[in-house]
């Protein structure tokens, strides 16, 4: 029993004394090392402004129809390819039983008048031919007549829209088969077969059908905070990261900067809007969520820093260098572009220099 204490008590002694070696040493080692230090390097700095925002289509079209009615058929669905007159959906028209019989008694009547109007026309003309009427008398008469012609044609018209869809006024084709507009892709489809249609005129604006955009031409709309915006100028270069193309990096010319600002989440932003071209290697969506970095200044291969070494002070700019072991001084020097990370030493520091890393403070 002896011998088994003194062998314990040799080995609770040796972990003592190395726990003792360990902490003594590692406070030696940390007061020889003093701060942290770091050398002034050359990089390329860029001040840039941070957007959010969406990719947008420059144009997009609302497809629309010219006939009331319901959806009869559904020719090309989201995410299609269409040219320009190529069939989209067909709208059957659905007038009420009233509005026929309405409209069938109108062309009843508008004929009745036209064929008593072309007989009285004949004696009309044999009147004026003999002095028994004036020219005058004859030319009012001729107005009411071709008054009455266009009449029968309008009402015509209307019955052949309800009855089919189709007319033909003049030079302009009007049927139920509403065709593309442009060449593109339809974005969306806002309407299902059965779904009632009202047409576009003057007074009403219509229902949406579809929605189509030439996804060639795309721009990036968004916001930028309004401490950036007085920086900003029409024609920067930026760089587009789409949140569901991560390895994608997609560049843009600044184009559009809003004069007025809007209210978001408590703070005042900027729309604006970014050219975009069209990426190689992948497809842009209409709606895809991305951020743009715009480039506001670019320095390359200039003295560096980081900026959480420099203490500014009075409008001007220190930082400390050490000089002797263990001991530092201040030194005044001349800053230029940062990027909020690393700043540019312009005067004080040259190539390789060592700056004094600021003291953590502790947290209490």
């Amino acid at each position: 029993m002896k011998r088994k204490y003194v062998v314990l008590s040799s080995f609770g002694g040796v972990v003592v004394l190395g726990a003792a070696y360990l902490l003594f040493s590692g406070s030696d080692s940390k007061d020889a090392e003093g701060p942290g230090r770091v050398k002034v390097v050359r990089e390329n700095i860029v001040d840039k402004a941070l957007a959010v925002g969406t990719i947008e289509p420059e144009n997009e079209v609302s497809v629309k129809s010219k006939v009331s009615g319901v959806v009869r058929r559904i020719f090309a669905d989201a995410g299609a390819y269409v040219k320009a007159g190529q069939p989209l959906l067909e709208v059957k028209p659905d007038p009420t039983p009233l509005e026929l019989a309405d409209a069938k008694r109108q062309v009843q009547l508008r004929e009745v008048e036209t064929e008593n109007l072309t007989k009285e026309m004949t004696r009309q003309q044999a009147m004026v031919q003999k002095n028994l009427i004036s020219v005058k008398e004859f030319e009012d008469f001729e107005r009411r007549y071709q008054e009455a012609q266009l009449q029968l044609k309008i009402t015509r018209e209307r019955l052949a829209l309800l009855e089919s869809g189709r007319v033909k006024i003049e030079n302009t084709q009007i049927e139920s088969i509403i065709k593309a507009p442009i060449d593109g892709f339809v974005l969306s489809k806002t309407v299902q077969v059965g779904d009632p249609v009202t047409p576009l005129t003057s007074y009403q604006e219509g229902t949406v059908l579809m929605k189509m955009a030439n996804m060639e031409r795309l721009l990036f709309k968004g916001t930028v905070d309004e401490i950036d915006v007085g920086r900003l100028r029409e024609g920067m270069e930026s760089e587009l990261k789409v949140g569901a193309l991560p390895q994608e990096k997609i560049s843009g010319t600044l184009t559009k900067i809003s004069l007025k600002a809007e209210k978001k989440e408590n703070a005042t932003v900027f729309p604006i809007e970014i050219s975009v071209p069209r990426a190689s290697n992948s497809t842009l969506r209409a709606g895809y969520s991305a951020n743009a970095n715009i480039f506001i200044q670019r320095k390359d291969s200039v003295l560096t820093i980081p900026e959480r070494v420099v203490t500014f002070r009075n409008d001007s700019a220190f930082v400390k260098v050490p000089t002797q072991p263990g001991k530092e001084e201040e030194r005044l020097i001349k800053t230029g572009l940062s990027d909020a990370i690393k700043i540019e030493v312009v005067e004080g520091l040259k190539e390789g220099d060592e700056v004094v890393e600021k003291p953590v403070k502790k947290i209490e």
